[in-house]
């Protein structure tokens, strides 16, 4: 007997025909997809299961995949509000010298909730980010966040690394309420990450899986010979990890260059995926023609205001693009029904032209172009027979989703996460009517805010959670006025 059966759904394949079925059913047993195909076609082997859903008024897409984010941001969201500047430091001192194992664990149950209830089943993050800060001086971290995405049901590629040269790195421990400072050399993050890939690797199987990152370089990093010989050497280490364990890499921030200069330092592949990539020259583009690596789009993200991602031109040269979130944090979230729109009008103002990145593109970009850039595609990204059952049922009886046709414009143009009714990942319904079945969403929402507390008070940064002066009225606001802490002053961090 099958396990899941839903039917009278319309369903966005997102297969090699594109198909859109008016009335559908998809028959799941186990973790896989038995069937999809009209309702009246439906096998008498699957016309019973254990579990029906009638998804009538619904909409049935593949699992959304989420190619760029940071764990971390979750609980940093809105500080500084709006001083960029401010956000990005106090994300290096909570991230580096405030943070606790409980604080990495409340934050990873905080986006996995908040990605399970946006229909997104699968991601890959950051363990950290902000300015390089990656929690590698110890797996208890990535342990931590691994163990959050087994209990959520959804699937995680976690991205771990060094940070920049020069090091060592000031870090801080906590260990029984007693704070320990730790000089954090590269050596002990590149065992921390090894480490990390022996026991978590596996995101088929163990719905985990690791990926390795590196800073991204500019010209001006290599004008000192010392420098640059650290980099070629890191670099080199980095690849050859990599290579032993055959896990995928990826690079957060690149533009003007650096896929040329990350070409030439020996670290792309059809196995990298790299995000934001604005402003992008001729070489950049060789670079991924000649290396078949990936580009993460963040139209929503603050570096797509700084300068532009390419997007279509890329895709135009045939270099896969795809879609990222950039986490929940300063001013995002992981809603991907906002960043899939995000895309379409960000490129349409850019030409002055709405025929730019029409819906299906970008549905494909949050699908299975995702799927593939992951190294995926033959077991996510699609409804289709034989694929991992991902599924994500978004309730169209909506009067923003309404009047009932173009169901491929309407999911695209006016859907959000709250929409989703109902979730499946690799076969177990996680999410049924917008009850989540995996995590006690208070307990979450809960441990989430007192985190945040603790780490603010350990590195005396409460200051930031409050809302600056010049917030009404005006145009535009300062957003260091009133905000008594600015980049570069000492926190007076408690240990």
């Amino acid at each position: 007997m099958t396990d899941l059966l839903i039917r009278n759904v319309t369903a966005l394949t997102v297969d090699a025909g594109r198909r859109v079925i008016e009335d559908a059913a998809i028959a799941v047993d186990g973790d896989r997809i038995v069937h999809v195909g009209p309702d009246a076609d439906l096998p008498a082997e699957h016309a019973t299961a254990e579990k029906v859903i009638d998804g009538r008024g619904m909409a049935a897409i593949p699992g959304l995949i989420d190619s760029h984010s940071h764990a971390g941001h979750g609980l940093v969201r809105s500080l500084g509000a709006g001083n960029t500047g401010a956000w990005f430091a106090a994300c290096e001192e909570i991230y580096a010298r405030g943070s606790t194992v409980d604080f990495w664990r409340a934050e990873a149950d905080l986006a996995q909730l908040e990605r399970l209830m946006a229909g997104v089943t699968t991601n890959l993050t950051l363990l950290g980010g902000g300015a390089d800060i990656y929690r590698t001086d110890d797996p208890v971290f990535g342990d931590a966040h691994c163990a959050a995405t087994t209990a959520s049901g959804l699937r995680t590629v976690l991205a771990v690394g060094p940070g920049r040269p020069p090091f060592p790195k000031p870090y801080k421990v906590f260990e029984g309420g007693e704070a320990r400072d730790v000089a954090l050399g590269f050596e002990r993050q590149m065992e921390v990450c090894e480490d990390l890939i022996r026991r978590h690797d596996g995101v088929l199987d163990r719905r985990t899986g690791i990926a390795l990152i590196m800073p991204v370089y500019h010209e001006h990093h290599m004008e000192e010979a010392g420098d640059a010989k650290a980099i070629r050497e890191m670099s080199e280490t980095v690849a050859d990890l990599r290579v032993r364990h055959g896990v995928i890499y990826t690079q957060d921030g690149h533009r003007d260059g650096t896929i040329a200069l990350a070409q030439e330092l020996g670290t792309l592949g059809p196995f990298a995926l790299l995000s934001h990539s604005v402003d992008l020259t001729e070489a950049d583009f060789a670079a991924l023609r000649e290396t078949g690596a990936s580009i993460v789009h963040n139209p929503t993200a603050i570096m797509s205001i700084y300068g532009r991602c390419p997007a279509p031109e890329l895709i135009d040269e045939g270099i896969r693009v795809v879609l990222g979130s950039d986490a929940g944090a300063p001013d995002r979230g992981f809603d991907m029904f906002r960043h899939m729109k995000q895309a379409m009008l960000y490129h349409r103002r850019h030409f002055a032209d709405p025929a730019w990145m029409p819906p299906g593109k970008v549905l494909e970009m949050a699908t299975i172009d995702a799927a593939e850039a992951l190294g995926l595609g033959d077991e996510l990204g699609s409804l289709e027979v034989g694929k991992k059952a991902d599924i994500v049922l978004v309730d169209m009886r909506k009067p923003h989703l309404y009047p009932a046709n173009m169901p491929l414009t309407r999911l695209t143009h006016f859907a959000t996460a709250s929409d989703v009714d109902s979730v499946v990942s690799d076969g177990r319904l996680v999410m049924e009517n917008r009850r989540v079945l995996t995590m006690e969403v208070d307990a979450v929402l809960d441990a989430a805010q007192a985190e945040l507390i603790r780490a603010l008070e350990r590195t005396g940064l409460a200051c930031l959670i409050d809302e600056p002066a010049g917030m009404w009225g005006a145009s535009r606001f300062d957003p260091s006025d009133g905000n008594p802490w600015q980049p570069g002053e000492r926190t007076g961090a408690k240990g």
